[in-house]
């Protein structure tokens, strides 16, 4: 009986000891993938206005105050049009990051929410979720302009009115990293990491 203890006691200790290798390994293959992935940035689309062009501009109604909303340049500050939904639930998830970027970026940045549909629903959008403190839009026409085709949809412009990035958003990763083009001066992140690598 202790023979047959002290054998499994060891097979157990042999199964340990191969169980602890392959988790090293596997942790060290995570690291690889890991540094091989680059961040992906915000999915842009080659329809509508393209970087680099000025934004169409627009003199539009607001649901949250008296003042109108203008869309184009802005001596001094930039601009991010966010296009959402009240029946989109990832632009629900995405509304904590927007307010958080709205406080963390008001240095430099106005953000302004669009939408289209009826102004009752949301009006209740509105206050239920909490962004009368955002200037919200109600336009088909501003959507068209910006061939807009799925949400939620980020339009970044420059001071001067010239679209420095857009992309359809799905992460606080793929906001940050329209903002992050725009410090860089590129059209994308896809397009900083694409670029060719430059030899010595």
């Amino acid at each position: 009986m202790t023979t047959i203890l002290t054998f499994l006691v060891a097979v157990l200790f042999v199964i340990v000891i191969a169980l602890t290798v392959a988790l090293f390994a596997l942790a060290r293959q995570v690291g690889v993938l890991f540094e091989r992935i680059a961040p992906m940035g915000a999915l842009v689309n080659d329809s509508g206005p393209r970087v680099g062009q000025a934004t169409p501009r627009f003199t539009l109604a607001s649901l949250t105050g008296p003042a109108p909303v203008e869309i184009g340049p802005r001596e001094g500050r930039a601009t991010l049009v966010f296009f959402l939904s009240p029946t989109c639930p990832v632009c629900k998830k995405l509304l904590p990051i927007l307010k958080s970027a709205r406080t963390g970026e008001a240095g430099w940045l106005d953000i302004v929410l669009a939408s289209d549909g009826e102004e009752p629903r949301l009006r209740r959008f509105i206050q239920t979720a909490d962004l009368t403190e955002f200037p919200f839009v109600n336009s088909t026409e501003l959507g068209l302009a910006y061939r807009v085709s799925r949400l939620p949809f980020a339009v970044l412009l420059a001071a001067d009115g010239t679209i420095r990035s857009k992309g359809l958003i799905n992460s606080r990763e793929q906001l940050d990293s329209l903002f992050n083009a725009h410090d860089m001066g590129v059209d994308s992140i896809q397009s900083w990491l694409d670029r060719p690598a430059i030899t010595a």
